[in-house]
């Protein structure tokens, strides 16, 4: 974990909300990806003319758009932070950037998403996070891609132009990064993408780390510009063993990362629930996308969902955000997460009469509580003879856990114990 993370709110931050919208949702296109024919990673993609993809950007108008809703919406899911698409590969900038015309300003709406969408998340107690694209498909000084580079292959990038034309292209990278980074107050998170597609040195890394620092000296930023990063961010699954430093996983609620009606592929809340333990568990944030309409409001689907994960954060968040890793895997057959000398055990199949926790120092076991309820629990400890004679001897602990507590999604128990050599 670097020190600058591990320093920082984001350990612990247990979830994270974020937003990818650009103005194809008027479409029903999924972001970016349709320009270059659509990519493995996303089965239910589109592949579009760049014409087709574009042809929403002289017309949206999100009316509908309530940047303080969508920040409640995040607050009452259990999220501590939100991260919103700034400008994504398409090159559509959600924000006022006097550096293109491909803007936000300057659509039937105008008004300044990214503004609006940074007051809304800080009003709420958030930290605010920005998405940004290494590439610009769209800036005429990017290297383009042919209707031969379709579908678009991870490994594979047009090259770089002569150096005159990427030496623009970088000016214009750094200096949309500075707009996003002077013009909208303190910023927490900037979220890279598209960092594979160049080296370090051509996207000129350091220089850009050293700019983004000195514009904003506690902002944390992802892995995705390559050779940096403070943070790591796994994709669309939690990874079996916990990178060795600090990371987030960013999951989509179907397969898609924008809008897109035809993706009814979604996840069920309990499997979301299910995933934000297992994150937490070992010990990593877990970033959920979300996906405006055209018109700037959510898919009832999408709001279905982050109300059932509201819903069980408000009795069982304690056991997510602020806490660390917990038990190693072999003392307990599922996640857990630990704060201070409470340990929170997450029951994601239903128990048959009892649970089992190996490995514990069961002299200091205090109380088992169900969290959801704060009820009491029956529990009992064992250990052999020879160990039973050490200081502090370490056991098993079984708990017995009534079926009226189970609770549908995910149930936590809460082990109290003494502080070692009390």
């Amino acid at each position: 974990m670097s020190e600058r993370a591990a320093s920082n709110w984001f350990a612990g931050a247990g979830l994270g909300l974020f937003v990818h919208w650009d103005h194809a949702s008027q479409q029903g296109l999924e972001i970016s990806w349709p320009l270059v024919g659509g990519t493995f990673a996303l089965p239910l993609g589109q592949s579009v003319t760049v014409e087709q993809y574009h042809s929403s950007a002289a017309t949206f108008a999100p009316t509908a758009w309530d940047a303080a809703a969508l920040a409640r919406t995040a607050r009452d899911a259990g999220a501590t932070y939100a991260v919103l698409t700034a400008k994504h590969h398409s090159g559509y900038a959600m924000f006022h950037t006097k550096l293109s015309e491909f803007s936000i300003e300057h659509s039937p709406f105008g008004r300044d998403i990214v503004r609006e969408f940074v007051d809304a998340v800080r009003a709420e107690g958030l930290r605010v996070g920005l998405y940004f694209s290494l590439p610009d498909w769209s800036a005429p000084d990017y290297p383009p891609f042919t209707e031969a580079d379709k579908p678009y292959r991870f490994g594979y990038s047009p090259p770089v132009p002569g150096p005159e034309r990427w030496g623009r292209y970088l000016e214009y990278l750094s200096g949309q990064i500075t707009e996003l980074l002077t013009n909208y107050g303190r910023i927490d998170v900037l979220w890279f993408d598209g960092g594979w597609e160049r080296s370090a040195a051509q996207w000129g890394g350091r220089e850009l780390i050293e700019l983004i620092h000195s514009l904003q000296p506690d902002i944390l930023v992802n892995d995705r510009l390559p050779g940096f990063g403070d943070y790591e961010t796994p994709e669309q699954f939690v990874p079996p063993r916990p990178p060795g430093r600090a990371w987030e996983a960013c999951m989509t609620m179907n397969e898609s990362w924008g809008y897109n009606p035809t993706d009814t592929h979604y996840k069920s809340a309990r499997q979301l629930i299910h995933a934000l333990c297992e994150v937490a568990g070992r010990g990593g944030n877990l970033l959920l996308n979300v996906s405006p309409r055209g018109d700037g409001t959510l898919p009832p689907e999408q709001v279905e969902r982050l109300r059932a994960v509201g819903e069980w954060m408000r009795a069982n968040g304690e056991s997510i955000t602020g806490t660390t890793a917990g038990l190693e895997p072999w003392q307990f057959y599922g996640p857990s997460t630990r704060r201070g000398d409470r340990v929170y055990l997450h029951l994601l199949m239903r128990p048959y009469e009892s649970v089992t926790v190996r490995g514990v120092p069961i002299k200091r076991v205090k109380s088992v509580q169900a969290l959801a309820t704060r009820a009491e629990l029956r529990h009992s400890t064992r250990t052999g003879i020879i160990d039973s004679l050490t200081e502090d001897p370490h056991g098993e602990l079984t708990i017995e856990v009534p079926a009226d507590l189970v609770d549908a999604n995910a149930t936590v128990l809460a082990v109290d114990l003494s502080p070692a050599g009390s």
